[in-house]
């Protein structure tokens, strides 16, 4: 016997309950529960068991074979930097991003070069008519042969064109958009979405096809439907970017065949997007010199070593409650190394307004960049600029002390690279160092003494 009985699920989290209610109990947000029917198959005999099949027996670890990771470069450098040197066959890949942020144009560019290389390539989009497609490819120079373009959002009429095409690489535009017609609720639900990504994991594993799925993101940035859809895939990709700036990032928060650190820039062009393989040059190119509150900062993104500019404006406040406002860095970060400005140091920072911005809209989120903060704080409220060719970095503690970073030669070969003559660093990172460079390196133990060096 089959049973049919509704339930109601969390859109957010997959939290489900016998009844609708205003607010989830798993996540906390309101209005998510929404109504679904579940088709329950009835119980399995007594006593039957499945027939146990001897190819899935287990093996002792030391007895199975590895076999080498043969990767598939996609023809676009930063894209493979992300995926961990190239595409990894019958790999489940999840890109997500604002709408309008270059997804659908990145993978269409990236598909073109992997048909041009002779493989054939199903892009099936849920969104958009062949037509459209077509003109955005016409804008983009997309025009190969063996890439074939699908409009369809059933699940098992898109398997159907699969197996008879037998695409190398697969793409899915949107995964919110397919449905499977085992399932009775509506498309972009939590059961839909896991039913559908399941089906496409196997069909991937199985047949050994790449397959790329683009997801929409909530307003709180986060992909939307159930976090099991991000357990499930090999890795998960975000695509970050300001309108306002031309500048696009492509992040690695998952990643199953390589390092969740990576991170690749482009360029969003009139004819699409641009790989941009020296990000250091491009944040710094307008930074103005001579400026109180600008202190450039080497930030280690992967292995990556990009120099940004950080900025800082603190300004008397006549509210109650002065503002404390971060664009790129964590926001309660700052408010600690205020505090620790205002203890340590000795700076009155409580009725100031305190803004801080990292320039080109890139996030910054290892502790490397907290002496920066200080500093261009610091130099916003006195009104002292720092050496346009100084670069600073260090962890700042509590204490006022100056912590170690990580990595720190990768980060002076860069800041020589780009002409910078004087480096400030953690006086331990200084100890330790071996490499012979032309900067001026200045090791300091505590927030206090990184301001006297510079002002």
């Amino acid at each position: 016997m089959v049973r049919i009985r509704t339930v109601y699920t969390c859109q957010g989290c997959g939290y489900k309950s016998p009844r609708w209610l205003g607010r989830c109990p798993d996540c906390g947000q309101w209005n998510t529960l929404v109504e679904e029917r579940v088709v329950e198959p009835g119980r399995e005999r007594r006593g039957a068991r499945p027939a146990q099949d001897p190819r899935v027996a287990p093996l002792p670890i030391g007895a199975i074979q590895s076999q080498a990771e043969a990767r598939v470069r996609t023809g676009i450098g930063e894209l493979d930097r992300v995926l961990g040197g190239g595409i990894v066959p019958g790999s489940l890949v999840l890109i997500g991003g604002d709408p309008g942020i270059g997804k659908s144009t990145l993978l269409l560019q990236a598909m073109e070069q992997l048909a041009r290389d002779g493989r054939t390539v199903l892009y099936v989009s849920g969104e958009e008519s062949p037509q459209q497609i077509k003109l955005r490819g016409e804008r983009l120079g997309v025009g190969a042969p063996t890439l074939y373009v699908l409009a369809e959002t059933c699940l098992e009429r898109l398997l159907e064109e699969v197996e008879r095409l037998s695409p190398a690489v697969l793409v899915i535009d949107s995964i919110q958009t397919i449905y499977t017609a085992e399932v009775e609720s509506a498309p972009g639900s939590v059961s839909q979405v896991r039913e559908t990504c399941g089906k496409l994991m196997t069909v991937a594993k199985g047949r050994g096809i790449s397959t790329f799925l683009i997801g929409h993101v909530t307003k709180e940035g986060a992909i939307a439907g159930p976090r099991v859809l991000e357990h499930m895939v090999d890795t998960v990709l975000y695509f970050e970017g300001d309108r306002g700036h031309p500048y696009r990032i492509l992040r690695a928060v998952k990643n199953r065949f390589g390092s969740t650190n990576e991170l690749g820039v482009f360029a969003m062009k009139e004819v699409g997007l641009e790989e941009v393989t020296n990000p250091s040059e491009l944040f710094l190119s307008e930074r103005p010199l001579g400026v109180s509150g600008s202190v450039v900062v080497p930030s280690l993104e992967g292995t990556r070593p990009i120099l940004v500019e950080l900025q800082a404006l603190v300004s008397g406040s006549s509210l109650a409650l002065p503002r404390r406002t971060t664009m790129g860095v964590d926001h309660n970060r700052v408010g600690l190394l205020v505090a620790v400005l205002e203890k340590k140091v000795g700076l009155h920072l409580l009725n100031q307004d305190i803004f801080v911005n990292v320039a080109g809209g890139i996030k910054l989120v290892e502790p490397a960049v907290d002496l920066g903060i200080v500093v261009a704080v610091a130099s916003s409220f006195l009104e002292r600029p720092v050496d346009a060719r100084t670069v600073v970095m260090g962890e700042v503690g509590l204490a006022g002390e100056i912590r170690a970073v990580a990595q720190v030669e990768v980060r002076i070969r860069e800041a020589e690279k780009l002409g910078f003559t004087r480096a400030l660093l953690p006086e331990r990172n200084l100890g330790r160092l071996t490499l012979t460079s032309a900067i001026d390196l200045v090791g300091v133990s505590a927030v206090k003494d990184a301001l006297e060096v510079l002002f």
